[in-house]
């Protein structure tokens, strides 16, 4: 196949992977909420929701591994961990979060039924399909994105292009920080290290491709991908400030895309929408669903009947979880994002880096100080944050859940100083 054609097949594959109907209903709310501010919590959003999961990409080219790869240099026994707490999270919040959505997006506006009922119907589905892996889901996908594309397309060139009567002043404080938080809301971070891992395998099975041609190849389709999502995120978020004072100052997430599609399309192009954000969600329901059951099917010695009842507990926790409002869901997730997000964050860049930059010592100190100081931000969603006071105001930029940040930073930049000076003088 043509390298261009290629790199642009991929690049494709990895958007349509990377943006799920939960990424859809993020943009347009940050937009309404932080209105005149929209640039600032737009970049911050960028960050988390499209540069470090691009970077992920482009640290699995470099590695040509699976997911367990990432984590090894800490440790095998971390990396395990790591991926088991990974695998679980993604079936116990982003899956069912798919249901949620669909049932306020595309179920609850015309037929009104309980979300019990859809969410039930709904992973009942996806266990059929799991169990199949019917070819419709690749049918699906391949007709799905240019569909939601062009949809998409549409509703930000009518919301960038409209005038707006009035823009909303910016309702909360440091909109660039509220940016990089809703960004750990994609999941998408933790999407890389998961999805790489699957390209790579795939290129894996055309052994004519050298390691240095796949390496290319999957970096310029990140990256491809990556603009993509700029471009999309930025579009809906200034959409939705242009249009943030037609809303309703409680709308939700959900309702937000539906009245800026309905705004901009009319009736039936939010009729439209809804179907096709159901469909997408479906998709990433399916994948989410059989991408953990293959991975303790692994894990147990190839078993199929670990593959079955992976798929019948996660499909359990999609009709439990998936019943709740995408609200409810996006703030029990708050305390595990705040738990592995710093930590998948610190393994993309540090496996992106030069061997000699990033040896193993450095990885398990830097991912030591990584949870050790992600703690507090992780215990205030659970405790009262009153009782965190003392301990955050010893942490810089702890008040903003990123007291990782800069002693992550330091041990990295200290450790390889005192290589570089006991290697010289040794």
């Amino acid at each position: 196949m043509n390298k261009t054609k290629e790199i642009f097949i991929i690049g494709f594959a990895l958007f349509s992977m990377f943006f799920g109907a939960g990424n859809l209903i993020l943009p347009p709310f940050l937009g309404v909420q932080y209105g005149e501010s929209w640039n600032w919590v737009a970049l911050g959003f960028f960050i988390t929701a499209v540069v470090f999961p691009i970077i992920g990409i482009i640290a699995h080219a470099r590695l040509q591994g699976t997911m367990f790869d990432f984590g090894k240099k800490v440790s095998p026994v971390f990396s395990t961990i790591y991926c088991l707490i990974v695998y679980t999270i993604s079936i116990t919040l982003p899956a069912p979060r798919t249901a949620s959505v669909t049932h306020e997006m595309a179920i609850a506006p015309f037929l009104g039924t309980s979300s019990l009922l859809t969410s039930t119907l709904y992973f009942s589905l996806v266990f059929i399909f799991v169990m199949n892996r019917s070819k419709i889901l690749n049918l699906i996908g391949k007709y799905l994105t240019p569909l939601i594309i062009i949809i998409l397309s549409a509703v930000i060139f009518i919301g960038v292009s409209a005038t707006p009567e009035t823009i909303n002043a910016a309702t909360f404080k440091t909109p660039f920080i509220s940016g990089i938080l809703e960004g750990y809301q994609t999941f998408d971070a933790i999407g890389a290290i998961v999805i790489g891992g699957v390209l790579v395998v795939s290129m894996n099975f055309k052994k004519e491709t050298s390691f240095v041609l796949k390496k290319e190849i999957i970096i310029k389709a990140g990256l491809l991908a990556g603009f993509g999502l700029l471009v999309i995120y930025a579009g809906l978020i200034y959409s939705g400030m242009n249009f943030s004072s037609t809303f309703n100052e409680n709308a939700s997430r959900t309702e937000v895309l539906s009245s800026l599609s309905t705004q901009t399309l009319g009736n039936i192009g939010n009729t439209f929408l809804s179907i096709l954000v159901a469909l997408a969600c479906f998709t990433t329901g399916v994948g989410i669903v059989t991408g953990t059951s293959d991975y303790f099917k692994g894990l147990f010695n190839n078993s199929q009947k670990a593959y079955i009842i992976t798929a019948i507990i996660g499909c359990v926790l999609g009709v439990l979880i998936g019943q709740f409002d995408v609200q409810y869901i996006i703030t029990i997730a708050l305390p595990a994002l705040m738990f592995i997000y710093p930590i998948t964050i610190v393994l993309i860049l540090l496996n992106v880096l030069p061997e000699k930059l990033a040896s193993p010592t450095i990885f398990r100190a830097v991912i030591s100080v990584t949870f050790l100081f992600s703690i507090p931000d992780f215990l205030k969603f659970i405790i009262n944050p009153e009782n965190l006071t003392g301990i955050q105001s010893y942490i810089p930029f702890s008040e903003h859940s990123l007291g990782w940040v800069l002693p992550a930073l330091l041990i990295f930049i200290s450790m390889n100083v005192f290589k570089k000076f006991t290697t010289k003088y040794s």
